[in-house]
């Protein structure tokens, strides 16, 4: 019998740490090969992490609720030494050899990333870059970046995790116009040599929004009560801030903890000298003053699913300009049939819910406006007009919104639809949902209806080119025959990436749904 270590496995997507939300094992339990032992929770998903081995868990190295880097131990295992060497281990001895398989994650898109961003590696190491030369940027960036003349993988990048922002490629343009230089080449005079720590700097010093550390190395930066954040990094993986111990210790001991203590201090002093004046300071200090004077509460973790969510909604809100169309139609059609069909799916299972008829009319009017199932390759210059109707549909759940997607929604009918749609929806609620179920999409249905609402401003699941929000059926007033009567009417809201299309071609895209809706009939024809 030999130890054998186990390491948190490759999470795909260029995930570079996992909060470890729950040990499925305990020292001393034997296992199998594929056995869960640990429920990992990233940016995208709950993952479930399984063995590599046959044999007995001897010790484990973090606990539930640490964020944990990827290729940290997390488990030693006792096995067979015929045993000791299995497939997946190869990362140990090679960096560059294929990620373990993590049952669901999957590596391959961490491969194509890596690859695609390695391109001109060299230069960008020689001008700060990440290692390996992987340059993170949005492609707002990057088009600035040709806009400006500016190669960015030479620009030092002063975002979370070293990416590099708007504002970089601007300087490294204002540096090299005023160098006379046709390269920007003076972004890289401004590089740290390797032997310095990789930092992200800020006002208040090198306070990152991002930080990469070994649960031990936290518990210590804990310990010496220093916020891990405000730490100088000496490495970085995955293009993000890695701090170590030895960072920590190094640190202290030049008195950051004492000093950052000492500035939170004297900002705190000034609020309560700004307020026994009466306020009159209030103007010229807000945010520091707001902070010291704000109420205790509460702490939670930004991060996880809420921060993936967070980030993709301010994306799409400051790339894509949003245009937002409300209508309302006469739903009784719809209510009728679908009653009439209910009947019919309920002896079969399925519960038919209006969902499946809206998926229909969508899909229809995405035919009718093909600029709304496209995309805009900012690098490329192009509009991608989709050939597939793959159709997201958002779904509420206690860690926040997911969006699973129906693969060529076109090609199905209301019973396959109505299923789907059931599936996908338990499967979200229950963190079961497959990734690969929530890629490829190209419009997303929300329904906030269920919920009560009536009309909303929905953001576009970017780089989407709209969605599609379906109010609450129910009576309301009516005229028919210049009569005023009650009828039961759906609200319908629907926003747009302005670049793409304009107001006529959403107004366009609305009446067709709502013309096949309020005639439900003319669906069995699609």
């Amino acid at each position: 019998m030999v130890e054998q270590s186990f390491e948190l496995p490759d999470l795909g997507e260029g995930i570079a740490e996992g909060e470890l939300v729950a040990w499925a094992v305990a020292p001393g339990d034997h296992v199998e090969q594929d056995q869960v032992i640990a429920e990992v929770e990233t940016d995208k998903a709950l993952v479930e992490v399984p063995s590599p081995y046959d044999g007995t868990v001897t010790e484990l190295h973090a606990e539930e609720g640490e964020m944990v880097p990827v290729d940290y131990v997390i488990a030693t295992f006792e096995i067979d030494a015929s045993d000791a060497e299995p497939a997946g281990t190869e990362a140990e001895t090679d960096e560059s050899s294929t990620p373990v398989d993590a049952g669901t994650v999957e590596a391959e898109s961490a491969e194509l990333e890596t690859a695609e961003a390695t391109e001109g590696g060299a230069e960008a190491s020689e001008a700060g870059g990440a290692p390996g030369g992987r340059v993170f940027a949005a492609p707002s960036t990057r088009s600035l970046a040709r806009d400006l003349d500016v190669d960015i993988e030479t620009v030092e990048g002063t975002g979370a995790g070293g990416r590099v922002t708007e504002s970089d490629v601007r300087r490294a343009a204002e540096s090299a116009s005023e160098s006379g230089a046709s390269e920007p080449a003076s972004g890289a005079d401004a590089t740290p040599s390797e032997a310095e720590p990789v930092v992200v700097e800020s006002a208040g010093g090198t306070k990152r929004e991002r930080t990469l550390a070994m649960p031990a190395t936290r518990r210590l930066a804990r310990e010496r009560g220093v916020d891990i954040n405000d730490v100088p990094a000496s490495e970085e993986r995955e293009g993000e801030p890695f701090v170590t111990p030895a960072d920590v210790e190094a640190y202290v001991e030049s008195g950051g903890s004492a000093a950052e203590t000492g500035a939170s201090a004297e900002r705190g002093a000034s609020a309560s000298a700004g307020a026994a004046a009466g306020g009159t300071g209030a103007g010229t200090n807000t945010g520091d003053a707001g902070a010291a004077a704000s109420p205790g509460g509460e702490r939670v973790p930004y991060r996880g699913i809420r921060r993936t969510i967070g980030e993709q909604m301010a994306q799409s809100k400051f790339t894509a300009p949003h245009v937002t169309h409300h209508d309302e139609f006469d739903a009784s059609g719809l209510v009728d049939l679908r009653a009439e069909l209910a009947e019919i799916a309920d002896e079969e299972d399925v519960n038919l819910t209006y969902l499946p008829f809206v998926v229909k009319a969508v899909t229809s009017a995405l035919k009718e406006v093909p600029y709304l199932n496209a995309s805009l390759d900012e690098e490329a210059g192009e509009i991608v007009l989709h050939d597939e109707y793959n159709i997201g549909i958002a779904v509420a759940t206690d860690d926040g919104l997911l969006v699973p997607v129906i693969k060529h929604a076109d090609r199905k009918g209301l019973k396959e639809l109505a299923r789907e749609i059931d599936e996908l929806a338990t499967q979200a609620r229950e963190r079961s949902l497959p990734r690969e179920a929530m890629r490829g999409g190209t419009f997303t249905i929300t329904n906030i209806g269920v919920i009560g609402g009536e009309y909303s401003s929905p953001i576009i699941n970017y780089p989407e080119a709209g969605i599609f929000a379906m109010g609450p059926i129910k009576k309301r007033p009516w005229v028919v025959d210049d009569e005023v009567v009650a009828r039961k009417t759906m609200t319908i809201s629907m926003s747009v990436d302005h670049r793409l299309v304009d107001g006529a071609e959403a107004a366009q895209f609305t009446n067709h749904v709502q013309t096949l809706l309020a005639d439900p009939a003319r669906l069995v024809l699609e």
